[in-house]
């Protein structure tokens, strides 16, 4: 940035670093100048949306001329029947990242502090970051995240925000129901807690702890971009007492919901047997990686999400020479970013022929990387 174009923004904007939380499989296309031939790294459903929901969004793309419902009031309506919640306790918005940002506008005033988990999702420091809060960052523990770790941080940083994920992303761990409560009754009485639900749908049972509206102190967010296949769709929404949710009408963009991905994710709510189908489906899947990661000498760890930590066995180093083998052989697969997570590569359990595709390339890519 220059100067002359940096004197017109704020000193935070004008401070912080030029940061991509992710690097998209396009830009590392474009990068090659050759597509891949399997995209196993940015945990979408390869399995696609429900075909009820693919052809409700072919019928209103003829309808796109108009704007989406800004309240989108139909489909709160329908999540807030699912969850058994009040549609007041419900707010729909650009995917999961979207809704975090305008969290971190509603509740951070500047230094505020965030305790979150070394390693995890990175586009929540993002926000963070971009709304001028301090970050704590706990370390994981036996590749989860440590609970009793972030509450002693919460407490003892007097943190105004916690964030967790369950199940989590990038190692695919899972706490269950009975310990996300607990941790939830112990949070101090000034720290909110946002639960980030992504890869709810592919948790096994007992995972999801019952919501309660009247707590003020827990946000859920949950994504139509994962186990439902719409992840290009860019739709999400946050659960929780009526009062804070609302204030989300006071920063969220009225009408930056999408008027075909909206009326996909009713239809998608709406065929929950599509849903146990691709469930099922992404649950052989990991298996599938995990047999590819053992028959490799490797070790696949537990999942509860649609992609598989794979453990290298040796350092950051050589998962990377890993990663960039596997990506030389057109098959897009991430790796965490922070130690020791960066041991592992993670791979996104896919359609069976880009699973295969992984299977023949695995060894070549450990050849060359022990080379």
């Amino acid at each position: 940035m220059t100067r002359a174009s940096s004197r017109f923004l704020t000193a935070h904007a004008a401070d912080l670093p030029d940061t991509i939380p992710f690097v998209g499989p396009e830009a590392l296309q474009r990068v090659r100048g050759s597509t891949f031939r399997a995209r196993l790294g940015a945990n979408e459903s390869g399995f696609g949306p429900a075909p009820s929901a693919s052809a409700a969004m072919r019928v209103a793309v003829d309808g796109n001329w108009m704007y989406a419902d800004p309240e989108s009031h139909e489909l709160r309506e329908a999540i807030a029947v699912f969850l058994g919640t009040g549609v007041g306790n419900v707010v729909v918005g650009e995917g999961i990242d979207g809704l975090l940002g305008l969290t971190c506008a509603l509740v951070l005033a500047r230094g505020d502090t965030v305790v979150t988990s070394d390693g995890a999702y990175p586009t929540f420091n993002y926000h963070v970051t971009g709304h001028a809060g301090r970050l704590v960052k706990v370390p994981y523990r036996d590749d989860k995240e440590d609970l009793a770790a972030l509450l002693d941080a919460a407490r003892a940083e007097n943190a105004k925000v916690l964030y967790v994920s369950n199940p989590d992303n990038p190692m695919g761990s899972w706490w269950s129901a009975s310990e996300i409560e607990a941790l939830i009754a112990d949070l101090p009485p000034t720290t909110l807690l946002l639960l980030d639900e992504a890869y709810c749908d592919t948790a096994p049972a007992g995972t999801l702890s019952p919501i309660e509206l009247a707590n003020p102190q827990v946000l859920r967010y949950r994504t139509f971009s994962k186990a439902y296949g719409m992840a290009g769709a860019r739709i999400g929404y946050c659960v929780g007492e009526a009062g804070l949710i609302a204030a989300f009408d006071k920063v969220r963009n009225h009408y930056g919901i999408n008027r075909v991905g909206q009326i996909g994710a009713l239809a998608a709510l709406q065929d929950q047997d599509y849903l146990t189908h691709a469930v099922g489906l992404i649950a052989r899947a990991r298996a599938r990686i995990t047999r590819v990661a053992a028959d490799n000498g490797l070790a696949a760890l537990p999942s509860a999400t649609n992609f598989v930590a794979i453990d290298c066995g040796r350092d950051a180093a050589f998962a990377r020479r890993i990663l960039e083998e596997t990506l030389a052989r057109d098959v897009f697969i991430r790796m965490p970013g922070i130690a020791p997570l960066n041991r592992c590569i993670r791979v996104t359990a896919g359609i069976d022929t880009e699973v295969e595709l992984f299977a023949e390339v695995l060894p070549r890519a450990l050849r060359a990387a022990n080379g």
